[in-house]
């Protein structure tokens, strides 16, 4: 392998994957995330086959150590991450749930709280009542003071509001969204 040939490569992925893919998915506990891990192990041993040094110990031994940095590396973009969406919703001044493991998850929290910006304070303040803080209208209402019909009106803007923030080809332009309310 250390003289680029292809099939020892496949050897080794062959007789090692599923070593990778087992020990990533246990430190990770993301069966997909660790499939990404697999990729980049072998692409690790791929690119770095000049370094190996069959004296400093076995092939196997050495794939371990790329698995072991790859799996830190990715442990430690998670909590990245997660740094990010606390600091994101300090930032918005907006109580969400405590961020998914996932990625696409923690996404999908930014974009609406991104969102979530954009709205008139009412709106923003009713829907993170009625969503964040898991409240019905009628409860909306009765901590808020307002009418039940105003509170149902602001939460079905907002609700509409934020679907053409976050799906542009539902709402109206940017440039004329939010004029007529």
């Amino acid at each position: 392998m250390t003289r680029g040939d292809p099939d020892a490569l496949a050897d080794a992925y062959r007789r090692w994957a599923p070593l990778v893919h087992t020990l990533a998915t246990r430190s990770l506990g993301d069966a997909k995330e660790a499939e990404d891990i697999t990729q980049q192990v072998f692409l690790g041993v791929w690119r770095g086959r000049a370094g190996y040094r069959p004296e400093r110990g076995p092939i196997n031994a050495w794939v371990v150590g790329i698995t072991r940095r790859k799996i830190v590396d990715a442990l430690a973009a998670r909590s990245r991450r997660t740094a990010l969406v606390t600091a994101a919703t300090a930032a918005a001044g907006t109580r969400v749930p405590r961020p998914a493991d996932h990625p696409e998850a923690v996404l999908d929290r930014l974009l609406v709280l991104r969102a979530l910006e954009t709205l008139p304070h009412a709106q923003r303040r009713l829907l993170s009542l009625a969503f964040f803080d898991d409240l019905t209208q009628v409860q909306i209402a009765e901590r808020t003071g307002l009418p039940l019909g105003t509170v149902k009106s602001h939460v079905r803007r907002g609700l509409h509001r934020l679907r053409g923030a976050l799906e542009p080809e539902h709402g109206a332009p940017p440039a004329t969204r939010g004029t007529h309310e």
